[in-house]
């Protein structure tokens, strides 16, 4: 009974303590952001539901002079999903403001477009656009504070977007789709396209070329290249026996599907289709089945490299070795020279010297003057 009491007395403690826990949801957006704060609670939002963020909420911050911001953000499982709904968003700025680009102003990337910033950090996309009395310059300080304060994921926009032709410019109004399963999110009515079942299993990244266009879609794994590979090519002839539009140029580059659209000549096509190189990092779930292989290529490389840098330490050690020694040998030769050529002059003007109280017809009779007769 006693027990019964306990058990009952610990758990109203819990209840009291723990229940306002639970009843206040932490923002995950900072309380203050340069001179606002947020000025309400958080509300649900469901503008970018075709997305699937796994989160989505509203938000508005005030200033002290009354100026007002609001801010949307859409949160997401991985870091393309982000990105994807950014270059959807860019798609639409431009419509509207073909000057409009993707920058990396804030956060990881951004745009701008007269009072609203879009961007996406990791795994959240941002809007933020003037509510009341807010100047651009506040509106420009407070985004990239608010960028500051937002995990940073991947610190980078998808890698398939890089391996578009002259991806700097690229990538200021490139299209990507992440994990698609209908090519019709691209929103472009290219025919051809028809031809392409992922099943959700493959990344696609659309560059702007005026007037070309380059779509590389990149599966995931290389039988579903192969085989929408085979599709894409039967679907192109088929186009040019009904006379429809196809694309300027197509080409399988490793697991990439590559298309030319709108291109003004072959030429052209083919030169942007050649400056789409397939990268590919492989990364093994378990034990590296080659780890011993690379182990001994290392081993054979790093010995065959220790080997040259002895041999090459050794003959440069021989040259310096006949060269002293030549060197040496010169200066000793010079030196016997000198002194035999000291011996041979006397100190009498330079003038041969004959020594004539050492020569006797004993020692040699050819070295003696004869009487003349």
């Amino acid at each position: 009974m006693r027990l019964d009491k306990v058990f009952v007395a610990v758990f109203f403690l819990l209840a009291v303590f723990v229940s306002p826990i639970r009843s206040q949801t932490a923002s995950p957006l900072p309380e203050r952001v340069e001179k606002f704060k947020q000025s309400g609670p958080l509300t649900p939002s469901s503008t970018y539901k075709q997305f699937a963020p796994v989160d989505e909420f509203s938000v508005e911050y005030r200033g002290n002079n009354g100026a007002g911001l609001k801010v949307d953000v859409a949160r997401f499982r991985q870091d393309g999903e982000a990105y994807e709904l950014l270059s959807a968003i860019a798609d639409g700025v431009r419509a509207k403001n073909p000057g409009s680009e993707i920058k990396p102003d804030y956060g990881t990337a951004g745009i701008t477009s007269e009072d609203q910033i879009w961007f996406f950090k990791g795994t959240t996309v941002v809007n933020i656009q003037g509510v009341k009395g807010t100047n651009p310059a506040s509106l420009d300080a407070f985004a990239k504070s608010l960028g500051d304060s937002i995990d940073k994921g991947e610190g980078d926009i998808p890698v398939l977007i890089k391996h578009l032709p002259n991806p700097d410019e690229a990538q200021k109004s490139a299209i990507y789709l992440n994990s698609f399963t209908d090519m019709g999110e691209l929103g472009r009515a290219y025919p051809v396209l028809s031809a392409i079942q992922s099943d959700g299993n493959a990344d696609a990244a659309l560059g702007t070329y005026d007037p070309s266009k380059v779509l590389v879609i990149e599966f995931h794994t290389p039988q579903l290249a192969a085989d929408n590979d085979r599709r894409t090519i039967a679907r192109i002839q088929e186009l040019w026996k009904l006379g429809q539009p196809a694309p300027t140029a197509y080409k399988r580059v490793g697991n990439y599907l590559v298309f030319v659209f709108d291109a003004p000549d072959d030429q052209t096509a083919k030169q942007l289709i050649s400056q789409v190189k397939y990268e590919q990092v492989v990364q093994w779930l378990g034990e590296n089945p080659n780890v011993y292989k690379q182990a001994e290529q290392y081993y054979v490389n790093t010995t065959l490299g220790v080997l040259i840098a002895v041999l090459k330490a050794s003959g440069y050690a021989l040259i310096a070795c006949l060269g002293m020694g030549g060197l040496i040998g010169g200066l000793l030769f010079s030196y016997r020279r000198a002194q035999q050529k000291a011996d041979t002059f006397s100190d009498a003007g330079g003038m041969l010297r004959l020594n004539l109280d050492e020569l006797t017809a004993e020692t040699d009779p050819s070295r003696l003057l004869r009487e003349r007769n």
